[in-house]
C-alpha cells in the first residue's frame, strides 16, 4: 500500500468520498498519512441515524439497525488520527472512536469508527423512532433528519 498507516478507520458519513469532510482524508492521502482501501460493510448491524443539521451518527448498539455500508482507510496513528479526532470532536464529546468489525473484499478486518458519544447516542436513536439508514447519502439523510439542536 502506498502511504497510509497501521490504523484502519471505517467511515460512513461526511468523510466518505463525495461529501464535504472528505477533504481531510484527501489531505492525509496526499501527505502519505492515509490510504483508501475500498468499500466495506460492518459485520454487525448498528443504528445509523441523521441528527441535527443532517449530521450522520453511528450509534454503538450492536445488533440494532442495519449493517452499514461505508469506506475503509488505513491512517497513520502519528499524523492522521489526531486530525480525524479533532474534526469529529472527540475531545468535545461529539463522537467516540471505537472498535468495529468490517467485511471488505479481502475478508474481515478489525477497524475503528466514529460513533455518537455515549452521552446522547442511544437517546438520538430513540428520538429517530429507532429507524435508521444502511448507508448515508444526502437524499436519505434529509428524509430522516430533524431540525434544531438535541434537547434531552
Amino acid at each position: 500500500m502506498a502511504g497510509g498507516g497501521d490504523d484502519l478507520i471505517f467511515v460512513y458519513g461526511t468523510l466518505k468520498r463525495g461529501f464535504y469532510n472528505h477533504y481531510l482524508l484527501e489531505d492525509l492521502i496526499r501527505a502519505g498519512a492515509a490510504a483508501y482501501l475500498g468499500p466495506c460493510t460492518t459485520v454487525e448491524a448498528y443504528p445509523l441515524v441523521c441528527g441535527p443539521y443532517g449530521i450522520p451518527y453511528l450509534v454503538n448498539l450492536p445488533g440494532s439497525g442495519q449493517r452499514i455500508r461505508g469506506e475503509l482507510y488505513s491512517v497513520s496513528s502519528v499524523h492522521g488520527l489526531a486530525r480525524l479526532d479533532e474534526l469529529e470532536g472527540v475531545d468535545r464529546g461529539h463522537y467516540e472512536r471505537l472498535p468495529v468489525a468490517v467485511a471488505a473484499e479481502g475478508g474481515g478486518q478489525d477497524a475503528e469508527a466514529y460513533f455518537a458519544h455515549r452521552d446522547f447516542g442511544e437517546k438520538l436513536w430513540k428520538r429517530c423512532g429507532e429507524v435508521g439508514l444502511s448507508e448515508f447519502n444526502v437524499e436519505l439523510g434529509k428524509s430522516l433528519c430533524f431540525d434544531g439542536k438535541l434537547q434531552f
